[in-house]
């Protein structure tokens, strides 16, 4: 049975703000990676079809994950391809896919479900988009609360 890794997390901010953080550079440097790891380039091509690159740095050692977006909802999907060089099999695609929902006033509910896991890996894929997740929700209460 394949592995999929979900996590759910409450935001606090409107599906638009939440789904243009998924496709800004700018904004991807400061949350994706679960610490101490860290975005050191970003590349976007934020359309269907188009693609991305991550060059990631954690503990010294370098990976770079790369991938497609397959769909591009806004403000409620972003869904794409995810392929890390550090995976047994570097070439393997996975999927990745944020939806996005509304929640109260000011909140949305995010769903992160990442499939087609490469096997072994679902605990760290799992804690690691915990740990995202939580990063985002910090960068967003830190943008309100002085923006």
């Amino acid at each position: 049975m394949p592995e999929v890794a979900v996590v759910e997390r409450v935001l606090p901010a409107l599906c638009d703000v939440v789904y243009d953080e998924w496709l800004s550079a700018e904004s991807l440097t400061e949350w994706m990676c679960p610490r101490p790891a860290r975005l050191r380039g970003v590349e976007l091509d934020p359309v269907v079809g188009g693609s991305y690159r991550f060059d990631i740095i954690e503990d010294g050692k370098q990976m770079i994950v790369v991938g497609t977006y397959l769909t591009l909802d806004r403000p409620h999907t972003v869904r794409f391809t995810w392929s890390c060089s550090t995976w047994a099999d570097p070439t393997q695609q996975s999927i990745v896919t944020v939806e996005l929902r509304p929640l109260g006033e000011n909140e949305t509910h995010m769903t992160i479900r990442h499939e087609i896991l490469p096997p072994g890996t679902l605990v760290n894929h799992l804690e690691g988009w915990r740990l995202i997740a939580d990063q985002l929700a910090g960068s967003l209460s830190e943008r309100s609360s002085t923006g």
